[in-house]
């Protein structure tokens, strides 16, 4: 396994020594901690692992005496409750990552689940190794959005495990001090094999285990204080390190935009789009109503050009279903505290649970068009951003979300005078913002961009569904048809 390059410490120590050597650490790791609070420029995970026995508990106790508490939390997790059940494998741990500056203690963390089920061969050896990808990529995620990811594993020979657990039944030791996680899984071959190969598997650049010896508690809380201070003071001296960008496009192939590829031309008269709309509206009512669909997610999602029809598109989809199992989202630039998370935090967090609906008013796709377009971010980010948010969708089907996707395209001409209808119209003049008018400068470059993202996001999962919304009677039918279409086939 790879192991953090810390200062070397004895496997054991004597109480003498543990005096002379901890004052000075509590120092560096206390100066290294409030460095990161003022700065801001990063968040800390401290995944704690490790065999029932070895000390975790005292070890995490130590930690919040020697840190700044007030930016500390320690987040323990037992079996999934209700809520949590009806969500995607890591809402939980996505739901409670530290903000920048802070520091998040993770106790029975994404891996429990996992070397759980392989160990008592409720997973064969493939689905483990998916599993363990999974953790990769998101680890790999966290890292990239400025999360210093360090995990421990507290190991502890089999006899000292064996005194250590007696010594709890017998009352002779602090019992309310002691992890149980792996109670119903005996120290066996096997069990180290498995854990082994997690860790060996999971151990990489950007978030490697560090192997602590736990058979003397002084020496195992100093090695673990000190390897945290050493790579918080690490990190604070370096940038994340930036993924190889992806060129956005193959030189001298010349892309064609969303606009490009769909009809602009359909339309519906007033008299056809009202039985249109009726018809689906109805159809729509009795699927959301259907007793399957209490047990699915339902994630809508809404693109295109500026003044495409977004919002009216949305309106006849909520309009026939009960207000109390849906939820819009209308996406805005991040807040403060948004920004202090990594970039799909805000997302994670909308999820909807099953029997509930998410619809999204922009998205997550923002950040590979308007922050690649505008500049907010790095290239890197967004070219790396592909493959995240097909991850996320993909995390999302696998807990059984439908996931339906809507590009809903006008052409340059038509957007001009809905700009302009927006302007003379007083009730419509809080469409139009002077952002607005800058992005139409830039309508060549977000072509580009949306032909970029609906290439390398249409998945199996979650396809993109191209929508003509020259005619807006037109694309609100087609959406409603969509969704449903969609629907009847999930359910």
């Amino acid at each position: 396994m790879r192991v953090f390059q810390s200062a070397a410490l004895p496997v054991s120590l004597s109480k003498a020594d543990f005096k002379k050597l901890e004052p000075a650490l509590r120092g560096d790791l206390l100066a290294a901690q409030l460095e990161m609070i003022a700065s801001r420029a990063f968040s800390t995970v401290i995944v704690i692992a490790g065999v029932d026995g070895a000390g975790k508990n005292d070890a995490i106790a130590r930690l919040h005496e020697w840190m700044d508490v007030r930016h500390l939390v320690c987040n323990a997790y037992g079996p999934p409750t209700r809520e949590e059940r009806h969500r995607p494998e890591m809402w939980r741990y996505w739901r409670d990552l530290p903000a920048r500056g802070k520091t998040s203690i993770v106790v029975s963390s994404w891996y429990n689940d996992p070397l759980r089920d392989r160990v008592l061969g409720r997973d064969e050896q493939c689905v483990f190794e998916q599993r363990l990808s999974r953790i990769n990529r998101f680890e790999a995620l966290l890292a990239h959005e400025g999360v210093l990811v360090l995990k421990f594993w507290f190991s502890l020979g089999a006899v000292a495990q064996k005194q250590r657990l007696e010594a709890v039944r017998d009352g002779k030791a602090r019992a309310r001090r002691i992890l149980t996680e792996w109670a119903d899984i005996p120290h066996c071959a096997d069990a180290q094999t498995v854990f082994q190969q997690a860790a060996l598997a999971t151990s990489t650049a950007s978030a490697p285990w560090m192997v602590i010896p736990s058979e003397d508690p002084d020496a195992r809380d100093l090695a673990l204080g000190r390897s945290v201070q050493l790579a918080m003071a690490h990190r604070l001296k370096t940038e994340p390190g930036e993924p190889m960008a992806v060129p956005a496009a193959v030189a001298g192939v010349e892309r064609r935009s969303p606009t490009e590829a769909i009809d602009l031309g359909a339309s519906l008269d007033k008299e056809r789009y009202d039985e249109e709309l009726e018809r689906w509206q109805r159809k729509l009512a009795h699927l959301v109503d259907r007793k399957a669909a209490r047990k699915l997610p339902l994630v809508v999602v809404f693109e295109g050009n500026d003044a495409a029809g977004k919002g009216g598109a949305i309106r006849r989809v909520t309009w026939p279903m009960d207000p109390r199992r849906y939820r819009v989202h209308r996406i805005g630039a991040p807040s403060e505290e948004e920004l202090a998370h990594p970039y799909l935090w805000r997302f994670w967090r909308a999820v909807p649970r099953k029997g509930q609906t998410a619809i999204f008013d922009r998205s997550w796709y923002g950040r590979v068009l308007v922050e690649r377009v505008e500049g907010f971010c790095s290239e890197a980010d967004w070219a790396r951003a592909y493959n995240e948010i097909n991850q996320f969708e993909a995390e999302m089907a696998r807990a059984g979300a439908l996931v339906v996707k809507f590009w809903l395209a006008i052409s340059k001409e038509e957007q001009l005078a809905r700009f302009k209808a927006r302007q003379e119209t007083p009730y419509k003049q809080f469409k139009i913002t002077d952002d607005d008018w800058r992005n139409r400068l830039k309508w060549d470059a977000y072509a580009q961009a949306a032909g970029d993202m609906i290439d390398r996001t249409s998945t199996t999962e979650a396809p993109w569904h191209l929508v003509s919304a020259e005619d807006k009677r037109h694309a609100r039918v087609t959406v409603l048809k969509t969704l449903c279409k969609r629907l009847k086939a999930a359910l």
